[in-house]
């Protein structure tokens, strides 16, 4: 129950319905089948708003669940052109971990003094890191030459899990299905008849009694 006995009430249409009692404000929300809201307490008087109130929680659950999720980090590895194959691959370690996580990986070759007059060297060496982790990451962007670096940003590859997890099912069933055919089919799988003991000759009789 509202403590105020004098509030400024908005309709449902936003119409400033201006200064009243709050007894009186009820009463004219439930004659109209709604509710009787507080939207601002510290405002003087305080706002009450005429509203559906289910509608009106549904709305601001569904504008937070459709509020901006925050961006990709995009992650920095430093390489040279002259950098040794294992520590290519430690560094892709470290990329590896970063994709799986959900991050961007940008990888910087750095260009040191008369390096930067032979950049297919640090193309180079980036077209090897793309090449080692090509199973988990796609080139978002490709090598691009900037001052005395050259960039590339790794991104994970749509997961495709799902869809193979799909597939499979779909193959147990077929199979399943093409099984319980197969067994119906008199032709491809006889019944098997329990094995009957031979029949004792008339030679066999004779002697036995004899």
């Amino acid at each position: 129950m509202l403590r105020f006995r004098e509030i400024r009430v908005v309709d449902a249409d936003n119409k400033q319905l201006g200064i009243m009692q709050s007894r009186a404000a009820l009463t004219l929300a439930r004659e109209q089948g709604l509710d009787l809201v507080m939207v601002s307490p510290n405002a003087d008087p305080p706002v009450c708003r005429i509203i559906d109130y289910g509608k009106h929680k549904y709305l601001e659950s569904k504008l937070g669940n459709n509020k901006k999720k925050p961006q990709q980090e995009v992650k920095g590895i430093k390489i040279s052109p002259r950098i040794a194959e294992n520590d290519i691959q430690t560094n892709v370690t470290k990329a590896r971990k970063f994709i799986a996580e959900g991050d961007k990986v940008k990888v910087t070759c750095m260009f040191r003094a008369r390096e930067v007059t032979h950049p297919e060297l640090g193309r180079q060496k980036l077209d090897r890191f793309a090449e080692l982790v090509a199973d988990i990451a796609i080139v978002e962007r490709a090598p691009q030459m900037e001052g005395r670096m050259m960039t590339m940003i790794l991104l994970a590859k749509p997961s495709t899990g799902g869809q193979k997890k799909k597939d499979a099912k779909d193959q147990n069933k077929q199979d399943g299905g093409k099984a319980v055919q197969d067994n119906g089919n008199r032709e491809d799988h006889p019944a098997e008849d329990p094995q009957q003991p031979p029949v004792p000759t008339q030679a066999e009789v004779g002697e036995t009694t004899a």
